[in-house]
C-alpha cells in the first residue's frame, strides 16, 4: 500500500473572474467560462527529390475565444458597459483592452484558494447576447460574452 495521498483532480464549478479596472461582484459571477484553449498550426512544406514526406513546420500559436456565461445583469454592470462601448461604439472611441482573469479554487479550502490561473491578455468584447425568450420555458435569462485576446498564460 502507497504513503502517498490519492490524487483528485480539481472540479470545474467553482471558479471566479477577475477583469482589469472593474471591480464589481456581480461581474465577477458567471456560471460558465469556455473556450481557455490553444493549439500548435503546423504548414506543410514540400522538399525537391523527397517524396516521402512533407515537411511540417510551426506556424505560430493560435488562440479560442473565450466566451462567459453568466445570468443576465439588469443594471449597473461595468462589464456590460464596457462591452456596449466597444460593440457597439461604432469605433468612435478607440477599443480598451482589458486582462482577464479565470481562477480555478479549491473546492477543499476554507478561503477558496487558488488552484490555478489563467491570464487572457489584451482581451476585448467581440461579441454579446442574450438568450431566447420563451414563454413557455421557466429559465433564467442568460448573457454571453464573447472575447478575443492575443495569448493567454497559465499559472498555479
Amino acid at each position: 500500500m502507497s504513503d502517498s495521498p490519492i490524487y483528485r483532480p480539481p472540479v470545474a464549478y467553482y471558479f471566479k473572474l477577475g477583469f482589469t479596472g472593474i471591480s464589481s461582484d456581480t461581474d465577477a459571477a458567471f456560471q460558465e467560462a469556455a473556450g481557455i484553449s490553444m493549439e500548435l498550426e503546423v504548414q506543410e512544406q514540400e522538399e525537391g527529390g523527397e517524396n516521402r514526406y512533407r515537411h511540417k513546420l510551426p506556424k505560430p500559436a493560435k488562440y479560442s475565444n473565450l466566451t462567459l456565461k453568466r445570468g443576465e445583469v439588469l443594471s449597473g454592470s461595468q462589464l456590460a458597459k464596457w462591452c456596449q462601448e466597444t460593440i457597439g461604439g461604432n469605433f468612435e472611441n478607440p477599443i480598451k483592452p482589458k486582462a482577464i482573469t479565470v481562477s480555478l479554487l479549491d473546492v477543499n479550502s476554507k478561503n477558496g484558494d487558488t488552484l490555478m490561473s489563467w491570464n487572457f491578455v489584451n482581451a476585448y468584447p467581440i461579441k454579446w447576447s442574450i438568450s431566447d425568450l420563451k414563454s413557455n420555458d421557466n429559465a433564467l435569462v442568460i448573457e454571453s460574452m464573447e472575447f478575443a485576446y492575443d495569448y493567454f498564460t497559465q499559472s498555479s
